[in-house]
């Protein structure tokens, strides 16, 4: 039987060499559509799609354009609103639901499966990391060694206050509110969550 590649060691999230040449060639295709979407300046909300899907290689073609700009833009209704700059590692890791709001300044270490449910929001310099690495720093090993990863998942109707970092193996439930600042470390029951106001 064949061995694992580097990446399905990596997308099944069992330690893996993150420095082959076909993950940094994905990496730096993501690095691309990042800044292709981070430098494009004003632009219709069907060229914001266009790029958006550029970076989580969403290949669904875009429905055929509508003259009326404003029922081009209806079109489009349920796709995610993402304000730039956006940043992601791989970027097809990435899924997202109907109706979500991703304020700037956002990071997706998208190791593992990364999910977000319909209309989650974002404040700004949102962190989301599926990626981590060996505690002992002699199998660390700086970029020569192992790297590993665990899936996140944000349910539906979520809302993360700016500069929530949510680590590698936590799910959020449907529906919590993650204050401002925390920093969310493991799976906890909705009602251990830090509920407060904040604001986007």
């Amino acid at each position: 039987m064949a061995q694992p590649t580097e990446k399905e060691k990596m997308l099944r999230g069992d330690l893996y060499c993150a420095f082959t040449p076909e993950l940094i060639r994905e990496r730096d295709k993501c690095e691309h559509a990042c800044n292709r979407f981070n430098t494009a300046g004003e632009m219709t909300r069907r060229r914001m799609i266009e790029l958006w899907r550029d970076i989580v290689q969403d290949t669904r073609p875009l429905p055929p354009p509508v003259e009326d700009l404003a029922a081009d833009e209806a079109l489009f209704a349920n796709e995610p609103w993402v304000r730039g700059p956006f940043h992601a590692d791989y970027g097809y890791n990435v899924r997202v639901g109907k109706g979500v709001f991703i304020n700037f300044n956002c990071v997706i270490i998208d190791t593992c499966l990364v999910t977000i449910g319909a209309r989650t929001l974002f404040g700004p310099n949102v962190h989301l990391y599926s990626g981590t690495h060996p505690l002992d720093p002699a199998v660390r090993n700086g970029f020569e060694g192992p790297e590993t990863g665990k899936e996140v998942h944000i349910g539906e109707d979520c809302w993360l206050g700016g500069n929530v970092t949510v680590l590698p193996g936590v799910t959020i439930g449907r529906g919590a509110t993650i204050g401002a600042g925390s920093v969310v470390t493991k799976v906890r029951p909705l009602s251990l969550l830090l509920m407060c106001c904040c604001s986007l």
